[in-house]
């Protein structure tokens, strides 16, 4: 484990330290009351986003990737598509919810808002929206339905919705897909199709244990549209 931390550590700081510089930089030359102290705390803390950030892929390395492998290897063994689909849209559902990019969107909004529009509630549209195409992707894993139709039939609903739905929210719907491609419900969504993939004979990993990140970003630019019309 030391050894893959050190290799996180490394990939990390490669990625991170430029853009450091960057802002360094630019609150040095642009910034007056740039002082002493805050150079302190902008180092510190950025030592701590690097540290963070390399403990955290350990982690998701270690753990959250073999549990989603595991799980999505060990329910369809049931033979209960319901347990699979309820299955599928809870761990959906609740990793959105852990996911920090939500809820720092949810938390800016609200703020712009000026509370109109509530944090819970968007979280929990969000989570709902990624919860549920999560569920329909593993069902489109198992009975082999063309990833095409599925995209397809998802944006021409989001277009139609876009018409109908307060101009306001169109941008919010579009940014709560972005954000569910977090850290956390990335690598678990994809280790839950890989292992379902594993275990149905004569399927291909990388065609059909792949798109539910593209397919599961619909659902919260759906949600939070129909959550607009529904506030309007």
């Amino acid at each position: 484990m030391l050894s893959d931390f050190k290799s996180q550590l490394r990939e990390i700081s490669q990625a991170i330290i430029p853009i450091i510089l960057v802002i360094g930089i630019i609150h040095t030359l642009f910034i007056p009351d740039f002082t002493l102290s805050h150079a302190v705390l902008f180092i510190m803390g950025s030592i701590m986003v690097i540290v963070g950030i390399a403990l955290f892929l350990v982690g998701v390395n270690i753990g959250l990737i073999p549990i989603g492998n595991a799980i999505g290897s060990d329910i369809p063994r049931s033979g209960s598509v319901p347990l699979i689909i309820m299955t599928a849209f809870l761990f959906g559902f609740l990793a959105t919810i852990a996911e920090p990019d939500v809820r720092v969107l949810s938390d800016m909004i609200q703020t712009i808002s000026e509370d109109s529009i509530d944090r819970l509630h968007l979280i929990m549209v969000i989570s709902i929206g990624v919860g549920f195409f999560v569920a329909v992707s593993i069902m489109r894993i198992i009975y082999n339905v063309p990833l095409t139709y599925l995209f397809t039939g998802g944006y021409l609903l989001v277009l139609l919705l876009l018409c109908i739905a307060p101009p306001g929210y169109a941008p919010i719907a579009f940014d709560a897909g972005g954000v569910t491609t977090g850290p956390i419900t990335v690598p678990f969504i994809l280790s839950l199709g890989i292992g379902v993939t594993s275990i149905l004979g004569g399927r291909s990993a990388i065609s059909d244990g792949f798109g539910l990140i593209g397919l599961a970003s619909i659902g919260p630019i759906l949600g939070v549209l129909l959550m607009g019309i529904f506030a309007s």
